[in-house]
């Protein structure tokens, strides 16, 4: 089995770290500068930064952030946020980042995928999905929402599962899978979504949406069998270290990397 993955996302609205409960209510965590760095140091596997109101201000990533987050790291960086064409693409990889992550513009133009993959390559290009259940626990069923909207986000009308199938046809190389039902919910991650999706695609997914604790990691690793596990509140406000989250999921048989500076604190 391959390790497993422990990624930080920043949301950045306005400059600063942010996080929200179901893409309301935004309440500042730091700087995305500061906060990356310290990501870095302590030992996370890759980060993924996104700024959020992009696409709903009809504006461009801000790439100065871009630049001196990409300037603080050196694990692999995921850049979102108001990308809409190929050229958006190279703009961000020569800022920095490792890949590029596409929602918005990928559901109104979905070649998109398919001309980023056939430039940079499937391993640069990330669908960034945000999903709404819309039906009973019974029979589950999800939209695909933009962040074109408030709230829970605009209405597409387009199912999940179709949208991920015919995603990582194009060329997508890497399904960020992000539950807005639990976003900022602290609740766990929504496995029956991140189970149906990984049945149906040969793609990296990785969980996003909910996590409170190292235990709900756990499960979307294990139990959904999620490439990584993505988190923002209980990292971004000290209730849990990187170090503590893999320690928790290590001991229970995952496998997970560690850090030199982890490995020396416990040998």
């Amino acid at each position: 089995m391959l390790a497993k993955r422990i990624i930080p996302c920043l949301d950045v609205k306005g400059g600063r770290v942010v996080k929200g409960v179901k893409f309301l209510d935004h309440r500042d965590a730091g700087d995305p500068v500061a906060m990356a760095s310290s990501y870095d140091k302590d030992g996370a596997d890759e980060l993924v930064f996104y700024d959020i109101t992009a696409s709903s201000d009809d504006r461009s990533i801000m790439l100065d952030v871009v630049e001196k987050v990409a300037e603080q790291v050196f694990i692999p960086l995921t850049v979102g946020g108001g990308l809409r064409s190929v050229q958006d693409m190279q703009k961000m990889l020569e800022a920095g980042a490792d890949k590029i992550s596409i929602n918005t513009a990928a559901v109104d133009n979905p070649n998109l995928i398919a001309e980023g993959a056939d430039r940079f390559g499937c391993q640069c290009v990330v669908l960034g999905l945000d999903a709404l259940r819309i039906s009973s626990v019974s029979a589950p069923r999800w939209e695909v929402r933009t962040r074109t909207g408030h709230g829970g986000g605009q209405p597409t009308g387009i199912d999940v599962l179709e949208w991920v199938v015919r995603a990582s046809e194009l060329g997508a190389g890497e399904i960020v899978v992000n539950s807005i039902d639990r976003d900022g919910t602290l609740e766990g991650y929504d496995l029956d979504l991140l189970k149906a999706i990984n049945e149906i695609v040969n793609v990296p997914v990785v969980a996003s949406g909910g996590a409170g604790s190292p235990k709900h990691m756990f499960e979307a690793l294990v139990d959904a069998n999620a490439d990584a596990a993505l988190a923002a509140s209980i990292l971004h406000y000290g209730t849990y270290t990187i170090e503590q989250t893999k320690e928790y999921i290590s001991r229970r048989g995952v496998p997970i990397r560690f850090s030199n500076l982890q490995l020396a604190s416990n040998p």
